[in-house]
């Protein structure tokens, strides 16, 4: 990766103040360079050619270990209802949650 793509101060001064995160001048330093390696790598991984590759989900097989999801009969109301401590209608009552 070249200097042009190198990310600025400036670049990560304006994440912290989207992000809404305090970072004293010296954390600024240190992701400034974190970020500009990652995207070293990120270049590195593009240069990389994968015309010929499979497209996968994962890097083995893998099989889902999950049922089909089916549907069926629910309970009735007044079972759901039957332990619940406040009951308003065909509600459970709690207190709130919000003032």
């Amino acid at each position: 990766m070249d200097e042009g793509h190198k990310i600025t101060v400036e670049e990560i001064k304006h994440l912290s103040v989207l992000t809404r995160i305090h970072m004293s001048d010296e954390e600024i330093e240190l992701m400034r360079d974190q970020m500009s390696d990652i995207l070293r790598n990120i270049d590195i991984l593009n240069q990389i050619d994968t015309e010929e590759v499979e497209i996968t989900a994962h890097s083995s097989n893998v099989e889902s270990v999950m049922r089909e999801d089916v549907s069926g009969d629910s309970i009735t109301i007044e079972d759901a209802l039957l332990n619940a401590p406040n009951i308003e209608k065909d509600f459970i009552r709690i207190r709130a949650v919000l003032e």
